[in-house]
């Protein structure tokens, strides 16, 4: 997703840009958009292209409202734009598809279960794959570090669920496909077909795996996710499958993108890597603006169960809202100077993970994983220089690029 906001995306009028359309997010301008919302009509209805309707929810204190106020904003009909006009058939069985009181139910075994995965996720382990994606592109020829950063959520994720490392590959594609269906590198034969294929393939391939850990238990999240003895077996080994495909797709939403959207800040402005190169502190208040600035999963959908005024907008009951993450990330009333890439901004109140008893799940994960990259990246690297046209992702989900070839400058030692 561009993080420019010339408004040339929007010749046409903002109020006619559709906000659905996939190909704006990979072609156009949406900061533009978003701005312009933010400024003039900060609870926006939309129409798409085939007659469906939702509200679009741009500034950051009216987001934080969608997201904490459960009871009037539901998710249990679905959580993303792909399920527009229809409901989610995992309702009540995912935890980001369920709310409380029953999600805390779905969450505690996650929570649990990653809580272990964590301590080791940002250690030897991780920094030593980080710096064997990186090792080709330091001799300074052309690399694609987008395609690379591909790598990045099973380099993550699939240690601490156990899952081979031949099999990641393919499920990093599946994963891929299920969350930008209408990208033409994803893409198979139209967004539905997409998704049921990815959606097939994964709960298949997870429900064979967890099968075999019950045969043949290993100290790893996919045993500990299994049900204890004396629950009902069939029911809780079908949600444990749900369990892994949510923590598989939220890997696959930030890691890879915010790596991706970072570099090219760096690229733009030399000062962001040498900041982020000052200590601990300076680093990790970088990462969180490496998450506030790419800001990887663009909306979550809502719809109403009553009645409700938003920002001054009655809103019927079962409307659909779309609070757009990435537009509150960049709201003027929260982030002074909200286009500029600050490594050491403070405070920073960002909404990458999303708020309220949704809060992403694996935030301690990939802020981990993510930390561990950067610190191989700004450790390793001088500089970062474009060389070639980026393409970004055709998406209104993930804010993510295709393609970003670069050179990288490999850092200097001094001598000793």
């Amino acid at each position: 997703m561009r993080m420019t906001v010339s408004g040339a995306s929007a010749s046409g009028g903002f109020d006619m840009v559709d906000l659905h359309d996939p190909m704006l997010y990979g072609q156009g301008e949406p900061h533009s958009v978003w701005r312009h919302l933010r400024r003039h009509s900060p609870v926006h209805r939309n129409v798409t292209a085939d007659g469906r309707s939702f509200w679009s929810v741009t500034r950051h204190q009216d987001v934080m409202r969608v997201l904490r106020d459960y009871e009037v904003f539901t998710s249990a009909r679905g959580n993303l734009l792909t399920t527009l006009g229809t409901d989610d058939v995992a309702g009540g069985r995912m935890v980001t598809v369920t709310d409380p009181p029953h999600h805390a139910r779905l969450r505690a075994p996650q929570v649990a279960a990653l809580t272990a995965g964590v301590r080791g996720t940002g250690g030897t382990r991780m920094r030593e794959a980080v710096r064997a994606l990186l090792r080709p592109a330091l001799d300074g020829s052309p690399w694609d570090l987008a395609r690379a950063a591909t790598r990045l959520p099973l380099m993550a994720l699939g240690p601490v669920m156990g899952l081979p490392a031949a099999d990641w590959p393919a499920l990093g594609r599946l994963a891929f496909a299920a969350v930008a269906p209408d990208d033409p590198v994803y893409a198979a034969e139209g967004t539905r077909t997409t998704l049921a294929t990815a959606h097939h393939e994964l709960f298949s391939y997870f429900r064979a795996a967890l099968r075999s850990r019950h045969r043949s238990p290993a100290d790893d999240l996919l045993t500990r996710l299994l049900p204890p003895a004396g629950e009902d077996t069939r029911a809780a080994a079908e949600l444990a499958v749900y369990h892994c495909y949510s923590l598989l797709l939220g890997a696959v939403t930030t890691l890879p993108h915010t790596m991706s959207a970072t570099a090219l800040a760096m690229a733009e402005n030399s000062r962001v890597i040498e900041a982020m190169r000052q200590g601990p502190q300076a680093l990790a208040t970088g990462v969180e603006e490496a998450l506030r600035w790419s800001s990887p999963a663009a909306h979550v959908l809502r719809h109403t169960t009553r009645p409700v005024e938003l920002a001054g907008v009655p809103l019927s009951r079962g409307e659909a809202v779309v609070a757009w993450l990435g537009s509150a990330n960049r709201d003027e009333a929260v982030f002074p100077d909200p286009y500029r890439f600050d490594p050491g901004r403070t405070p920073n109140r960002h909404l990458a993970f999303g708020y309220g008893p949704h809060y992403c799940l694996g935030a301690a994960l990939a802020r981990a994983s993510l930390t561990a990259v950067l610190v191989e990246l700004v450790d390793a690297v001088e500089a970062v220089e474009v060389c070639g046209p980026v393409e970004h992702l055709n998406s209104h989900f993930i804010a993510g690029i295709n393609r970003l070839p670069v050179r990288l400058t490999p850092r200097r030692r001094a001598a000793h």
